[in-house]
């Protein structure tokens, strides 16, 4: 039985809810997909661009250059292990309570994490406290973020025409892009106003904890557009109503029968692609780019604000080519070329070191735009994989938990290493990323014609 308080909730949305016509939940429904995915990246990429220059405020001075390496990436790391603890979590409350209840519970919870992140003293005032607390509040941050999407993008996709679901799929990933992007062009502007000089300098005082406000204030503003705007999915409210209260239990549901071998497959898809995104948003830019080319800060920033805002429209052009020849079939034809026309081009990017800047900007852009063309096409793809009653926990875990193998793609970098030039090994991986990727595609149905049951 359901509470009062959750009786009288979902009373007050389901009377605003079926006072709206159709279309206008639709589209309330997918703009709170894609700001999710917005803020959810913006977030996670504030300690890559906004925190990094900064990390000497939390930690003690005279380490040694690869101990604040390692320090640096625990923060990032322990946000990516909260993911797939808070993308089960929320999955089975949105599969249970409902998408809605989902977004706005998670949400809610990293925007108030990431406000305290900002108001977090440094070393100097709590010692190696300081740097203990961000990385635990980055890692429940993380979980909050892992259940940010599991609620908001099956809402959005149970919503969408089965027509449009490529489109809308494509378009709720380019909120990746767009946050990329927007991260960047605030914490340019943030330097520029507070000149980062030293600890006792303006960005390293106050500067750097401007974006964290900003992410924090954008979070709020998308859990009161949930509360107000967004109404619950109609799909998921017609299967809760045929469905006992006992019988609910998505997790036991989704780990048996055939929406265990659904998972499994969806696990081995993303595994694969998983690694070959890896490689061409974390290696290329961090290790190709910096460290073998040698690129300047300018040249390393413009050629990925570039990249990314030709991501933002690619990754909608994948969904809609997805929508045309069907998502089994895309996978199956992007897998091969990225394991053969993308890792050419890697290999091409890192051995001409004489290419001209532009020639090597517009190189960069092809190869991202190859390689990562599935993730226009997966979040469609892996929603209508799973039956309503653990599409949100099978989408959050089938999302989520494929990403911890190919996390530790450096690691097999050195492990090749020792039967190859270093060099060689990302160019190995893509092929082996791409080749999963066909494999998990193949083992799966066409899913362009699952029918959710939402009328047109």
């Amino acid at each position: 039985m359901a509470s009062a308080t959750d009786m009288a909730g979902q009373a007050g949305e389901g009377a605003r809810g079926w006072q709206e016509p159709l279309e206008t939940r639709r589209k309330s429904a997918i703009k709170g997909a894609f700001f999710s995915e917005y803020i959810d990246m913006f977030d996670i990429y504030l300690p890559v661009v906004a925190l990094a220059p900064v990390m000497f405020v939390f930690q003690p001075q005279n380490l040694s250059a690869a101990a604040q390496t390692v320090l640096a990436s625990l923060v990032f790391i322990t946000t990516l292990l909260g993911r797939p603890i808070g993308a089960l979590i929320f999955g089975m409350v949105a599969d249970k309570v409902g998408r809605r209840a989902a977004s706005i519970y998670s949400v809610s919870g990293f925007g108030v994490v990431t406000l305290l992140i900002a108001l977090l003293p440094g070393y100097e005032t709590l010692g190696l406290t300081s740097y203990i607390l961000l990385v635990l509040l980055r890692f429940v941050d993380g979980i909050f973020l892992g259940g940010g999407y599991t609620g908001a993008m099956p809402l959005a996709i149970e919503y969408s025409k089965k027509s449009q679901r490529g489109f809308v799929g494509g378009l709720i990933l380019a909120g990746f892009p767009a946050a990329y992007v927007s991260i960047n062009i605030i914490t340019a502007l943030m330097f520029w106003l507070a000149p980062l000089d030293g600890p006792g300098s303006a960005y390293a005082t106050w500067g750097w904890r401007v974006p964290f406000v900003f992410g924090a204030i954008l979070a709020g503003v998308l859990a009161l557009y949930y509360t107000h705007k967004v109404s619950e999915s109609e799909v998921w409210k017609q299967k809760e109503g045929e469905i006992e209260e006992a019988e609910k239990l998505p997790l036991s549901s989704l780990l048996k029968g055939q929406s265990g071998r659904n998972l499994l497959q969806v696990l081995i898809l993303m595994t694969g692609f998983w690694l070959t995104q890896n490689i061409i948003t974390i290696y290329l830019p961090t290790g190709m780019l910096v460290h073998t080319l040698h690129l300047s800060g300018f040249e390393l920033t413009t050629t990925l604000m570039i990249t990314y805002v030709v991501l933002f429209f690619s990754y909608i052009g994948s969904g809609m080519l997805g929508q045309v020849i069907g998502r089994r079939t895309f996978f199956a034809i992007a897998g091969p070329l990225i394991a053969t026309v993308g890792a050419y081009l890697f290999y091409l990017l890192g051995h001409s070191p004489e290419m001209s800047f532009a020639a090597r900007t517009f190189l960069v852009v092809v190869l991202a735009v190859l390689v990562t063309s599935p993730w226009g096409v997966i979040v469609t793809y892996i929603n209508e994989r799973f039956v309503t009653d653990v599409r949100a926990t099978g989408f959050g875990i089938g999302f989520s938990l494929s990403v911890v193998l190919p996390s530790f793609y450096a690691f097999y970098m050195d492990g090749l290493s020792a039967f190859m030039p270093l060099a060689l090994t990302p160019v190995v991986l893509l092929v082996i990323g791409g080749l999963i990727g066909m494999t998990g595609a193949l083992m799966g149905p066409e899913t362009k014609d699952v029918d959710f049951g939402l009328e047109e």
